[in-house]
């Protein structure tokens, strides 16, 4: 009994006491639980960036793009289906043949590689769309001899293991985006964020439009107004919320740190037409933080700014955070949004 008894005592000081402290007080803590960089496995587990091919894509051509000093991006360009068996080493000359231009920004944990991304590259492949992927740089290690068994090298996929942080992860995009520029014409360019993918992708375009170089569309999928709010309402501080700490230990240092994300003031900087997608049924960013965004941007964008539009997909539909990609109606939707009709 006694041994039960210390047992609870110090899962109760770590989980109230120690996790709070070390979240509030590490600025690479709270990086890490933000971005959640844990893709790159040197134990037990591999991915293969090189070859997208075994991740059931073809017609994609993997590469790296320097976007700092010393720090490069995995990218995989998946070429439209009519273009797939024209496929060579050297795509960029395609990105100007016309066809739209994806420009993909992932959300946080897994890689380019992840099983729901990889679905939507198919299906914007299929639908004669250019889609540029890439992984953010990012580093959180650890090591553990006591076994000689343990090497774990956690980042986002083959990208440099360097820091990551709000700003540096609205720089990859943006390098990202200006490598699509150089190459693509008169072609529409989408950018397209995922969940944190999608605060990257607003902030990005806001710098953008600043300075008269906007992407033709935005497209939000599962985004959220701000961190703090995603925190506040997130079920893994449901056990702090009755002693209202949330705030004094897990968002008080968001900014400081340098992951905020405080998307519902970046979106009044962006002006060219957006379109907001969000499960009813996502049970990781709730919908209504989605519509607090919505709210901003609608209250908070030049009057001269392109339309902003936001759909809803029902819960029968089984969308969630992640499966958006197969809902029925999402191609038509996305066509709308490129042709600017009912915008």
């Amino acid at each position: 009994m006694h041994h039960l008894v210390l047992a609870a005592v110090v899962i109760i000081t770590i989980i109230y006491v120690v996790l709070p402290l070390i979240f509030r007080y590490s600025a690479a803590f709270q990086r890490q639980l933000v971005f959640l960089p844990y893709t790159s496995l040197r134990w037990p587990i591999k991915v293969n960036y090189s070859q997208p091919k075994i991740h059931g894509l073809q017609g994609t051509r993997n590469f790296y793009l320097p976007t700092a000093p010393k720090v490069h991006v995995g990218v995989w360009h998946v070429l439209p289906r009519d273009l797939v068996d024209t496929f060579s080493e050297n795509t960029e000359t395609s990105l100007a043949n016309g066809n739209p231009i994806v420009l993909y920004l992932h959300g946080n944990s897994g890689s380019r590689a992840t099983g729901h991304r990889v679905e939507l590259y198919k299906l914007l492949q299929f639908h004669n769309y250019h889609v540029i992927a890439f992984d953010y740089r990012g580093k959180f290690t650890f090591t553990c001899t006591c076994y000689g068994c343990i090497d774990v090298s956690l980042g986002f996929a083959d990208s440099s293991q360097v820091l990551m942080s709000e700003n540096v992860a609205t720089i990859d995009a943006i390098r990202v985006y200006e490598y699509i520029r150089l190459f693509s014409g008169k072609s529409t360019v989408i950018v397209w964020g995922h969940s944190l993918g999608s605060a990257v992708a607003i902030k990005m375009v806001a710098s953008l439009c600043a300075v008269k170089q906007s992407p033709d569309r935005l497209i939000l999928e599962s985004p959220f107004n701000n961190i703090r709010d995603v925190f506040r309402n997130h079920p893994l501080t449901l056990i702090y919320r009755p002693l209202s700490v949330v705030d004094r230990f897990f968002t008080e240092r968001l900014e400081t740190n340098n992951v905020a994300f405080d998307s519902d003031v970046h979106i009044a900087g962006v002006e060219c037409p957006t379109l907001i997608l969000h499960a009813r049924d996502d049970r990781i960013v709730p919908i209504f933080l989605t519509r607090k965004l919505y709210e901003a941007g609608f209250k908070s964008r030049p009057t001269n700014a392109a339309a902003l539009q936001f759909i809803e997909f029902p819960p029968d539909l089984h969308c969630g955070h992640e499966c958006i990609y197969s809902a029925p109606q999402l191609p038509s939707i996305i066509q709308q949004l490129v042709d600017l009709d009912g915008f």
